[in-house]
Parts: structure tokens; sequence; C-alpha cells
């Protein structure tokens, strides 16, 4: 064997190793550009100051989402009268771009750190080139002056309407795992908005979501940092991700305890891979039940542990699959009450 052959065999193993080490790199930059990542952040306001409240809130879920580029900010707020959401808004706005900004007025938020009620916020980060998110509004839905008991043959018809033309507005693709939907249609006439949206989407396709306090003067839905009420928001997410949900309902202390822990655990269970995170549209009807606010939280990280991402919301009617659990869980999504919806999002 010749200098020359020797160096071109002893080059094999030099040039196999470096081809190595620019396969696991390429791998490594593909894997952080496909990454779906979900961050929840939340504040209890103890100054009276919902500016500074909403502009705390969204530096934690700026500090927690790191560099990971964000799609969409989810907005769970408990202020009374709209001047203080307003600034509420303008606070989490002051941080993060106005136009990723969505969600509701609700009765309050929990997450993994614990509960809070009135004069709180929290905050759902989506984030990653593993996601997509398309997003849409309906205003002026002509609903929200007229009574179930009296109107609820005008209620169906302008809500299927107005959930037909919400989901159809959205940018769809291929890929499309998840409608988040929030609105100002209090449970019962939140199942006609659903019903209203599936004529989109699918009577399969997996929904959830909840409802805004329905109390006056509480009613907003907010899309891209701006009030509105009277109107629904959707956020539909896509990506190399799965979804597997539950819902479970109940009206007594005992029972609200227990079927949180089960319905945690249902969705759980049904989750295909690594979860990332678990979105919880819950009853604020349910909450009231409880002796103790923090048994239901407690219940839910049973099942979940304490490190898994949680976001969760006090509604006034819930969107997901209702309470039969023998069936399947997307085919059954619907407007409801008294429930708590979970969602798991895996890879």
């Amino acid at each position: 064997m010749n200098r020359h052959t020797a160096m071109n065999v002893m080059g094999w193993p030099l040039a196999a190793a470096a081809l190595a080490v620019v396969l696991g790199a390429a791998r490594a930059r593909a894997a952080d550009e496909n990454v779906v990542v979900l961050k929840a952040a939340m504040v209890q306001d103890e100054d009276g100051n919902p500016l500074a409240a909403g502009k705390k809130a969204a530096e934690e879920l700026k500090q927690a989402m790191g560099e990971i580029p964000l799609k969409a900010v989810i907005v769970s707020e408990c202020f009374e009268d709209r001047e203080n959401k307003e600034q509420l808004l303008e606070g989490v706005c002051s941080v993060l771009p106005a136009e990723k900004v969505f969600g509701a007025a609700t009765y309050g938020s929990f997450a993994q750190e614990g509960s809070a009620g009135f004069d709180s916020v929290a905050l759902l980060g989506i984030g990653g080139e593993g996601v997509g998110v398309a997003t849409a509004l309906v205003t002026d839905m002509g609903t929200a002056q007229l009574t179930f008991d009296k109107d609820q043959a005008l209620i169906r018809q302008r809500l299927l309407a107005a959930g037909k033309k919400l989901a159809g507005s959205l940018a769809r693709t291929g890929n499309d795992r998840l409608l988040v939907l929030l609105a100002d249609a209090h449970s019962p006439k939140n199942q006609f908005l659903v019903e209203g949206t599936q004529q989109a989407v699918g009577k399969g396709f997996p929904i959830t979501g909840g409802c805004a306090n329905k109390n006056a003067g509480q009613t907003f839905v907010y899309y891209q940092g701006k009030l509105h009420a009277d109107a629904a928001v959707a956020l539909m997410l896509s990506g190399d991700f799965s979804v597997s949900l539950a819902g479970r309902q109940a009206n007594e202390n005992e029972k609200v305890i227990a079927t949180a822990k089960e319905g945690a655990a249902a969705a759980l269970a049904a989750a295909k891979g690594k979860p990332v995170a678990v979105l919880a549209f819950d009853c604020a009807g349910r909450r009231g039940k409880l002796k103790k606010v923090e048994d239901e939280l407690a219940a839910m990280q049973g099942p979940l542990g304490r490190e898994l991402t949680l976001f969760g919301c006090y509604c006034a009617g819930e969107i997901g699959p209702v309470d039969t659990p023998d069936k399947d869980p997307a085919a059954l999504c619907g407007g409801s009450g008294w429930h708590v919806m979970f969602t798991v999002l895996a890879r």
C-alpha cells in the first residue's frame, strides 16, 4: 500500500465522523425548528393596578418563552369594569405584540402555582416553529340582549350563522389539530355557536374553549388586543402534535373534585406522545360549589403532576366533549355548563 492509498483509507473514519457531526447538527436544528412550546404565567393584582399586573404577567410569560417565537397569547382576566380591562390589556400589549393577544374576561384562572379570582390575569403563550395559529373574529352576533327562555329560536338561528361564519373564515391547513373557541355566548347559548362552528370544521373535529363572564360589563372577548362584546374568537392550532380531550360534569363539592381528577387522567391517558401542555376550561359554577377552591386544582395535579404547563380559567359555559366517557370525546364536542374540559397537547 503506498502512502497516498494509506491516507485515503485512513481518511474514511474521519470523513464519516465529520459527516455524523454535520447530520447530528442538522437533526438538532430541525428539532429546534419544529418545537412546540406552551407556557403559562399568572399574576394576582395586590395593588389595584391592572396596567402593572398585565405588564408583569406579560414579562413573566416572555421570560418563560425565552427565544421561542411567539405565535399567540391567550388571556384570561378577572377585573371589573371596561376601564380596568383596557388597562390590563394595555399592560400586556406594552410587552407582547398586540396582534398576537386574544382571550376573554373570566371568573378567574388557575395554573400550576395555584388559583386566582378577582383582580387576576393568566396568560398562555403558544410558540415554536412546530405550531401554526390562524385566528378569526365574528362580531355583532345579535344575541347579547336575548334570553334563552324567550328567544331560543332566534338565538339558535343567529349563533349557528355566527359559528359557521367564524370557523369558515379561518385560514386552514392540512395539519389543523385543535380549534379554541372563546365567546360572549354563555351556557346554554354556547351549544348553538358550537353547532354552527361544526358546520364549517366537521362534527368530529376537536374543539375546546369557554364563554366569557356573563355579568353586565364583563362579557368581553379579546382579539388582537382589543375588546369586543357580542362576539366570538377562534384560534386554529396546527402542526406536528396530537390532542386528546376529556370533559366531566358535576355540581357538588365532592363530585367536582372527583371529576376534575377523572377528566385530567382521561385526557392524559389518551395522549399520543409526550405531553406538552394542558388546557382546562372550567365552570365558574363548579368553583362556587367547592368548600376550598384549591381542592379542585390539587385533584387535577394528581394525574398531571406539577411540572406540565397548565392553563385554566373559570367560564360561564364550557366547550369540549360533553360528559359521556364511554364514547369518542372528539365526536362529542359541544357547548355545555357545569363541565371542566381538558385538552392535552402531546408530541
